[in-house]
């Protein structure tokens, strides 16, 4: 330890043993906090601290995470068994240590049209299947879309929130999925409410931890645009979805396109952009009770939210509930048209 002899004597000698009271005194409130919510503190040099964000000139100093934090870690990350990313068997029919899944930030407008959710679901679904995880920061609009679709495998939102806070409000059910079958993030103390600048902060740490950052719909103050420049900063892979050159939803990510930005047509198109290839679809899923009923009468095509009733012999409000269940669950989509088929 040189000359100081110790670390206590270090940290002595640096901060003054008034000011050590002070901060370790912080430092066991901040762990309570995480405790209390049910989450993980990560300082600055822990060792399952997110390694991407160590890039960042100013990586946040502590991380409230609760949920699969190993999804992040190459040596502890759980393979999906239908994902090129899996561990494989070796010769003596054990598994080599899985390598750590791609991590693609998908972000946009909260204003997003019909055109956008549609395409942001289509796309984060086909990551999620490929095994990527699809990370986004749980906006309304684009943010939204990205975890749906995400939730069809891995998906993990970094908030400008404390950790238990849902925001907006209206996502409380989404910030609960997510919690229990994917990845919460934040910088910010449990408890904390949103600020003007919290979304700017946290938009750095989406930029950092993805490999590719892809903007679907942004307009021309768009804060996803904030977060493809801290990407480009990053030697991050950036790239965006065309839109209508006459839908201001579309400005900036037309801007990024026309500035350089890897295009994106087509869901295969990102995916190659990321080394990935498609994964085979699944016929079924793990349902039960009215959720199963749904499931089996969309089986056969699209039906609307009468017909689905007719058929399950279910009132609509709970075919409505189910169909909101499996939609989260990335196993059904909602039409333009407004019927459900499975996805």
């Amino acid at each position: 330890m040189g000359r100081f002899g110790s670390g206590e004597r270090a940290f002595d000698e640096h901060v003054g043993r008034g000011d050590r009271d002070v901060l370790l005194q912080a430092a066991r409130e901040a762990f309570e906090d995480a405790r209390r919510v049910g989450a993980e503190l990560l300082l600055l040099d822990d060792a399952r601290y997110p390694a991407a964000l160590h890039d960042l000139s100013n990586p946040p100093l502590v991380l409230y995470a609760a949920g699969a934090l190993s999804w992040l870690e190459p040596s502890r990350v759980e393979a999906l068994t239908d994902s090129p990313w899996a561990a494989t068997a070796n010769g003596h029919g054990t598994h080599q240590p899985a390598v750590a899944p791609p991590v693609v930030a998908i972000v946009g407008t909260r204003r997003a049209t019909a055109y956008g959710a549609r395409v942001t679901r289509e796309i984060a679904t086909h990551f999620a299947r490929a095994g990527a995880v699809v990370l986004s920061g749980m906006a309304r609009g684009i943010d939204a879309e990205a975890h749906v679709g995400g939730l069809a495998g891995r998906t993990a939102a970094v908030l400008g929130t404390g950790i238990d806070i849902a925001y907006p409000a209206g996502h409380r059910a989404l910030h609960a999925e997510i919690r229990s079958r994917g990845l919460l993030l934040s910088e910010q103390p449990p408890g904390a409410r949103a600020t003007a600048g919290s979304f700017p902060e946290r938009n750095r740490i989406i930029a950092a931890l993805a490999r590719m950052t892809i903007v679907v719909e942004a307009g021309r103050k768009s804060g996803a645009l904030i977060t493809a420049a801290r990407a480009l900063d990053l030697d991050r892979i950036v790239a965006a979805v065309p839109g209508p050159i006459d839908v201001p939803q579309s400005a900036g990510s037309n801007e990024l396109l026309r500035d350089g930005a890897q295009i994106i047509t087509s869901a295969e198109d990102a995916l190659a952009l990321a080394g990935l290839t498609p994964a085979a679809r699944s016929p079924a899923i793990d349902a039960a009770g009215p959720d199963r009923a749904i499931w089996e009468a969309v089986g056969a095509g699209a039906h609307d939210l009468d017909t689905i009733s007719s058929v399950t012999a279910l009132p609509a409000r709970e075919v409505m509930a189910g169909i909101s269940r499996l939609e989260l669950r990335g196993a059904v989509e909602c039409l333009l048209t407004g019927e459900i088929r499975r996805r």
